[in-house]
């Protein structure tokens, strides 16, 4: 488990993932090498990452939710195939293993998620089902983090760290910013050093660009941490129906939860999708009929148990996207 300057140094990232190490330790009262010392450890011991990512609509992408359902011989082939395609995050092995469900990156300008579901996916051997659900609205997730990986910081530390926007004459990301998208998408606190010679530019017209790009909402930094370590054993995928007239006012309800970690409005069959982070399945439990089965406005719920993450909110791969067998709370 996480201590409290554990603790502390992910709501820090959670604020400002490229705050530097001694601003962080200025705030929580210890040395900058303490503090870099702690982020190694987390990131070897605890898969702590920080990621910079475009947000979708600002870059002019979609998003879609893939569902795929296939024969338990070849579910792990599968999802290891999408965990390498570099256009999707949230790969997760779901339903006892014989599901995978995937976030797909693709061009707003399509109707479709990519090839994947056109080419790719009816001719891979074991798939029994697709789905896909395009995500219209996300209500939780993105820059709004999980409240129960962000509460270690005091009101005064928070205002200390929380990141001000301080760009003028923004503009909206183009092709252009792809390397140093690429960049931040492989690690969020890459130096400016390697981040020039990512993308050609000077350190000076990254610091610039990076500060426009933050300013308009279009690059946000995402924490990836094993949530194991917050005291989560039981992960869970809910697809909910909700009436049209009452989906707004259930999202916003939702997205009010510490139990879950992401909330979106999508198309298909349910038009709600969430994820619950509980510690143990009696908890999972608790919450499905107490807070859950308090809002009427709820038709169906479908639970699909999380058995293991294999790729988390950054679409590039790193050493650590290793498939291997499926273990319950991965």
């Amino acid at each position: 488990m996480l201590d409290d300057l554990d603790r502390a140094l992910i709501h820090a990232l959670h604020l400002d993932g490229r705050a530097p190490f001694s601003r962080i330790a200025e705030v929580l009262g210890v040395s900058a090498q303490t503090v870099a010392r702690r982020y190694r450890r987390l990131r070897t011991e605890a898969g702590l990452r920080v990621v910079g990512l475009a947000d979708p609509d600002r870059a002019g992408r979609a998003q879609w939710l893939v569902r795929l359902t296939a024969t338990a011989r070849s579910a792990q082939d599968i999802a290891g195939a999408l965990v390498r395609r570099p256009d999707t995050s949230w790969v997760k092995l779901t339903s006892g293993g014989t599901e995978i469900t995937a976030v797909i990156h693709a061009p707003a300008v399509d109707a479709s998620p990519g090839s994947l579901l056109l080419h790719d996916v009816p001719r891979t051997g074991g798939i029994t089902a697709v789905s896909a659900h395009c995500l219209l609205h996300t209500y939780l997730g993105g820059p709004a983090n999980w409240r129960r990986s962000a509460r270690a910081l005091d009101e005064r530390q928070q205002a200390a760290l929380e990141y001000r926007e301080n760009a003028e004459g923004v503009r909206q990301p183009g092709p252009e910013d792809a390397e140093l998208l690429a960049a931040l998408e492989r690690d969020g606190r890459a130096g400016q050093g390697e981040l020039a010679r990512a993308t050609g530019w000077s350190p000076t017209t990254v610091a610039r660009r990076m500060a426009e790009l933050r300013a308009s909402g279009a690059l946000f930094f995402d924490v990836e941490v094993d949530a194991g370590l917050f005291g989560v054993r039981t992960r869970a995928l809910l697809w909910l129906s909700v009436r049209p007239a009452d989906l707004e006012q259930v999202a916003v309800a939702l997205a009010g939860h510490d139990e879950l970690a992401f909330v979106a409005a999508t198309t298909g069959r349910t038009n709600l999708v969430a994820q619950a982070l509980c510690r143990d399945p009696a908890d999972l439990h608790r919450y499905l009929t107490r807070r859950l089965g308090a809002l009427r406005e709820i038709d169906t719920l479908e639970t699909s148990p999380v058995l293991r993450t294999l790729k988390a909110a950054s679409p590039a791969l790193t050493a650590g996207h290793r498939v291997a067998p499926a273990r319950r709370g991965g």
